[in-house]
């Protein structure tokens, strides 16, 4: 009610919610937002709308935990633009109501996967879990946590017994190659992260499920794709592989595999009897890749208009 809003600002607080610094909606209907924070950092969330026979949609919200990402995987646009700060609870939450708000349409599903590593703000996500379940009444199991693998966080996640899923991305069969693509790897071992990963299902009785960005020519062999398959097996059963092929990025030596080598690699896993999906890019005239459409405006804190005229030098906003 605006007398209690009015009865808060007199208080003191300060009430709304981040502006949509910028909007971009790809032909596919998949709509990428940029939250103005009010440290003027920008934020990327993104609204994937999904039709079914019937007509229904199942409308999913990525969002971001983070401002930028500090583990710099190499394949990855957000890494590239540098890390600021972990997101605060209710700027994870409103990332949830601003897709609402776009599209006239409650959010289905959850997915932490925008800007950022959610296990290193895990409080935060936390919370924000909670009240997106309680309060905003999106199941758990329509949320999916994701990590690239921060030691000790999976145990202590398992440890809040969620029904949420967890999705570790894994992007290679082996530690050598993990390390090459995922820097973040040397502290943390594949035999440790897979050990988590069986302790979690045990935990929880949650199936991990492992995604894998295809890079061409890298890790997209049918024999690392059989490689995939012994790991998984040795380290218990149930998982499941969401593979995905690399969205191209400006500056990036890495390219997107031919669909030929994505059936083939897919194929090689199912005929060992890994269950696998295969991501639909969505927003590739968006600038699909997480954090790709944030590089493009900012690589340092917005300017605001007070300090606009004390320093004309600061600007890094490229529109």
């Amino acid at each position: 009610p605006q007398a209690f809003r009015n009865d808060l600002i007199e208080a003191g607080w300060k009430i709304g919610r981040s502006p949509i610094y910028h909007t971009v909606t790809a032909a596919d209907g998949t709509v990428k937002l940029l939250l103005k924070l009010e440290d003027n950092r920008l934020i990327e969330t993104v609204g994937i709308p999904v039709e079914d026979e019937k007509g229904s949609m199942r409308l999913t919200a990525c969002v971001s935990s983070q401002v930028g990402c500090p583990l710099r995987c190499s394949f990855c646009a957000t890494g590239k633009g540098g890390y600021s700060r972990n997101l605060q609870r209710h700027e994870i939450i409103e990332q949830v109501l601003a897709i609402e708000d776009i599209f006239k349409h409650r959010v289905t599903n959850v997915v932490f996967m925008g800007m950022g590593e959610p296990m290193l703000n895990l409080k935060s996500v936390l919370d924000a879990h909670r009240c997106l379940n309680k309060d905003v009444q999106i199941g758990q199991r329509m949320i999916t946590i994701s990590t690239v693998g921060v030691p000790n966080t999976i145990k202590k996640l398992a440890s809040h017994k969620l029904q949420s899923t967890l999705a570790v991305s894994l992007h290679a069969p082996n530690q050598k190659l993990r390390e090459m693509i995922v820097p973040s790897a040397k502290s943390y071992p594949l035999d440790a992260i897979m050990k988590d990963c069986r302790d979690y299902f045990a935990e929880t009785s949650r199936r991990v499920s492992f995604e894998y960005a295809l890079l061409a020519g890298v890790n997209d062999s049918v024999e690392q794709a059989r490689e995939l398959a012994e790991l998984l097996h040795e380290w218990g059963r149930g998982y499941h592989v969401n593979l995905i092929p690399f969205n191209p990025i400006e500056g990036s030596e890495y390219r997107r595999p031919n669909k030929k080598t994505v059936s083939a690699f897919a194929g090689a896993l199912e005929s060992r009897k890994i269950t696998v999906s295969i991501r639909q890019t969505r927003g590739l005239d968006a600038s699909a890749a997480c954090g790709q459409l944030r590089n493009n405006f900012q690589k340092s804190p917005l300017i605001i208009e007070s300090d606009r005229e004390e320093s004309q030098s600061d600007v890094a906003v490229a529109c």
